[in-house]
């Protein structure tokens, strides 16, 4: 018997065990960064002649870990190796399939502190958020696991006198996930294992920016024994094999996570059928947000203010749950502008191996470069009232930035930047609050401050966000909860760790049979 689901608890690195558990594990994973890891196809490694190198964002000359480099052979080859594990991973049983997950799960909590630290080198996550991201890859598996077992349950249909009928479902095929860096381990393992578990195997492409995270994926399943073949682990340059990958006629669906350009462009390649497919191609996209937080005449400022900081700078801005507009009542708008500066003057910012720094560094040179263009954007656009500078540099740090003034046609207003960089823009009353809110490409995350009923509930009707949160900050879903996934150009609204989500690896067959 399963027991109910549960989210996995988060550590308290105030409980000094805890603290000396993470410190250990730092010192443990960093003396692994001379390791060099090979692609991983139908259960083999596999090397090749070119290598590339991951880095410590915060520390930005630290190499965390060198890897063999995929090209379209090694592509074709994991393809291939996928191809001919479905053919019977299709047919193992939904039980055993969720036991995998089960034990990779259970892996998971006890090398916690070793896969937060992993992501604390690698991609400039804080103990907290590292913390987080690996409870919430565990979260996934768990819940994951069940809603499988759900899904193999004999499924409610209308009885037909003269038939005995039933329907049931069946996995895609071969599906090519290609995850982001900014959750390198819990998207990862959400996308990756909703696909195993339903009964699919999968050509693992992780991002460029966090592949040694990735590893740790096949690590753990290599030890719980899943079969060779149903995972396929090929890192490498996105302009030489992703076109490769999406466009092949035997990958049947692709599931992806990144930019709104990069969905875009999978979602067009996938939609042309390739000589020799036999299939429409589905694709599970989620593409980011430029998601808004509404302070109401009536809200509670302080709780507020807390809310806005926390989902605006929490791992420097790079979520797209985070919050890139503050939409706030002109009523209060200069006392809430002077509140929000005082409290993100108190962020501390450095290498996230120190606990006590908040804010980490932003992923890549790349990022650092498009933030401060976005900066320089947005002074001409509005005016700077805090940061707008480099941090220390050895990494590639960006002081938490707030611009206020903003029009809310403004690209400051309109376009992702993915970094500590806030907008802040001033409202009539709500009902114009919920018109700036609205009036975007995007509509991912979205949250109100207000302690009127009436205002909340028209919020809940009109805020077109597929994640809306009232009196909380827009980030910070949990499995099962808050089932997670945007409207527009944010995305399929996939809803990942929802009741749904396994629907989207998987077709109903219908059987009947006259008796």
């Amino acid at each position: 018997m399963v027991s109910e689901f549960r989210n996995h608890p988060l550590n308290d690195f105030s409980i000094p065990e805890n603290h000396q558990k993470q410190l250990a594990a730092l010192a443990e994973v960093k003396g692994q960064f001379d390791r060099i890891h090979a692609l991983h196809i139908g259960g083999k490694d596999v090397e090749t002649v070119d290598l590339f190198k991951s880095y410590n964002p915060c520390q930005k000359d630290q190499v965390v870990g060198t890897f063999h480099k995929a090209g379209q052979e090694q592509a074709e080859q994991a393809i291939q190796a996928a191809n001919k594990a479905f053919e019977t991973w299709r047919f193992t049983k939904p039980e055993d399939r969720a036991e995998y997950l089960f034990k990779a799960a259970d892996v998971m909590r006890r090398r916690q502190f070793e896969l937060n630290a992993w992501m604390i080198f690698e991609t400039g996550k804080n103990w907290v958020e590292a913390d987080a991201d690996t409870a919430e890859a565990i979260d996934f598996l768990d819940f994951y696991a069940r809603e499988m077992l759900r899904y193999a349950e004999k499924q409610p249909i209308t009885p037909i006198p003269g038939e005995r009928n039933e329907m049931f479902y069946i996995p895609l095929g071969v599906g090519a996930v290609i995850p982001p860096w900014n959750f390198p381990l819990a998207i990862l393992a959400g996308m990756t294992m909703a696909a195993i578990v339903s009964g699919n195997t999968v050509v693992l492409k992780p991002a460029s920016d966090s592949p040694a995270i990735g590893y740790k994926l096949v690590e753990i399943l290599k030890e719980v024994g899943l079969p060779d073949g149903v995972l396929n682990f090929i890192p490498g340059s996105g302009a030489v094999i992703g076109d490769y990958i999406v466009t092949h006629p035997k990958i049947r669906f692709i599931s992806f996570t990144g930019s709104m350009e990069v969905g875009l462009r999978i979602n067009e390649l996938a939609a042309k059928p390739q000589k020799g497919q036999i299939w429409i191609k589905r694709v599970v996209a989620e593409m980011g947000g430029k998601d808004a937080i509404i302070v109401d005449s009536e809200a509670d400022v302080e709780a507020a203010v807390e809310g806005v900081a926390a989902a605006a700078f929490g791992f420097q801005g790079q979520k797209c749950s985070a919050c890139s507009r503050a939409i706030i009542d002109e009523s209060l708008y200069d006392d809430f502008i002077d509140r929000l500066v005082a409290r993100s003057r108190k962020i501390t910012m450095g290498p996230v191996q120190n606990p006590d720094n908040f804010m980490g560094a932003v992923i890549n040179k790349a990022a650092l470069d498009k933030t401060m263009e976005y900066i320089e954007i947005g002074k001409k656009e509005g005016r700077l009232v805090l940061g707008g500078d480099k941090g220390p540099e050895s990494g590639y740090f960006v002081n938490p930035t707030i611009i206020v003034d903003i029009d809310s046609k403004a690209r400051l207003a309109q376009e992702e930047v993915f970094a500590p960089v806030l907008a802040v823009i001033k409202a009539r009353d709500f009902d114009h609050a919920l018109e700036i809110a609205n009036d975007s490409n995007f509509g991912l995350t979205g949250a109100v401050f207000s302690n009127n009923r009436e205002k909340l509930n028209k919020a809940r009707r009109v805020f077109h966000a597929g994640n809306l949160y009232l009196n909380r900050k827009c980030t910070g879903a949990l499995v099962g909860g808050n089932p997670f996934g945007g409207f527009n150009m944010s995305g399929t609204d996939s809803k990942a760790g929802g009741p749904d989500y396994l629907l989207l690896f998987m077709q109903a067959k219908s059987v009947s049979e006259k008796v």
